[in-house]
């Protein structure tokens, strides 16, 4: 096939974009394909230009975010330009990309592209109207508020430490775990450089497990443990070292099932296609939490999701052969 690997964009997720799109790229090429580099921030990349993109490396810090870049406008003319693309492969983070809006627009021209489709990427990057519908389909997630202006603390009553985050970002951008009410206004403050609401959720304490959905069946779980600090952040992602990730994670048999199957649950109950990654803590009283469920999950070979197919024997190339052929069916 000939594939358009979509990657990049001015969301402060674009290193991390970058990184996967390098990574699927090199795969996709192994595995025989043609493969056309993206950065929907620029538009077809040349050999000399790829070349030196994927020279760069991952750094601790998210990069500022990009505006008044004509993402729909440079798309159009790569469309224009590549009749012949069988797929595009869409290795994008954050806002625009994990949103939905890049998949309507490829809807509407009628493309073939891999993950959760339009209806499942919007409703997913919304942690409100997300976990609104977890608590609809009686998946356990922590307690929470919106907030609306950057001026306005909220009135709630939830208990101190809280968590601090954008709505529509991921990779924990902007996230600050908040022990004292004196510290939550700068909190909120902080996560409206990233998005135009913000979510007050109830912190858990405790372990943490993610768990990848391929093809509307569960992968191995797994388990991440910080060691940058108490929480899973960019930092710890991103930096060797952050974080001790265990594939499969160390728990009993039925505590597994139970994760699978709210993972699963989560990923169907927003109408998701093809694969994602959903994020859960464990409290002391070992009761699961759902955080999230990621619709274009990292895709480097140490990314969470190919180290949750890898523990049940699916290696990289065979995960990206297996996401272009569900993309393909659909």
């Amino acid at each position: 096939m000939k594939i358009a690997v979509l990657f990049g964009g001015p969301s402060p997720e674009r290193n991390v974009s970058i990184a996967s799109g390098a990574q699927v790229i090199k795969s996709l090429r192994s595995d025989g394909h043609e493969v056309v580099a993206v950065d929907i921030s620029s538009g077809i990349l040349g050999p000399q230009e790829e070349e030196r993109m994927f020279r760069s490396t991952l750094s601790g810090v998210p990069p500022a975010y990009e505006k008044g870049l004509s993402i729909i406008s440079i798309l159009s003319e790569v469309i224009s330009a590549l009749k012949d693309v069988d797929l595009y492969f869409l290795a994008l983070h954050g806002v625009p990309g994990e949103d939905g809006s890049i998949q309507a627009f490829l809807d509407l021209a009628g493309l073939c592209y891999t993950g959760g489709g339009m209806k499942g990427s919007a409703v997913a990057m919304d942690k409100d109207l997300s976990k609104r519908l977890f608590r609809f389909a009686d998946i356990p997630t922590p307690d929470w508020c919106l907030v609306s202006s950057p001026e306005s603390v909220p009135d709630f009553t939830l208990p101190y430490p809280v968590v601090v985050k954008p709505n529509n970002q991921g990779s924990t951008i902007g996230l600050t775990v908040v022990r004292e009410p004196g510290l939550l206004k700068e909190a909120i403050g902080e996560a409206f450089r990233y998005d135009v609401e913000v979510i007050v959720e109830q912190y858990v304490e405790g372990r943490e497990f993610t768990v990848g959905i391929l093809d509307d069946k569960p992968l191995s779980v797994g388990e991440i443990i910080p060691q940058l600090g108490t929480v899973f952040n960019y930092e710890s992602k991103y930096q060797k070292g952050g974080a001790i990730e265990i594939f499969p994670a160390r728990l009993e048999e039925h505590q597994t099932a139970r994760l699978q199957e709210l993972a699963l649950r989560a990923h169907k109950s927003l109408k998701i296609r093809s694969y994602s990654r959903v994020d859960f803590m464990m409290d002391a009283d070992s009761r699961f939490w759902c955080l999230e469920v990621n619709t274009l999950p990292g895709m480097t070979a140490t990314s969470l999701l190919p180290q949750s197919a890898g523990a049940v024997g699916i290696d990289f190339t065979s995960l990206c052969r297996r996401i272009c052929e569900t993309a393909r069916r659909a």
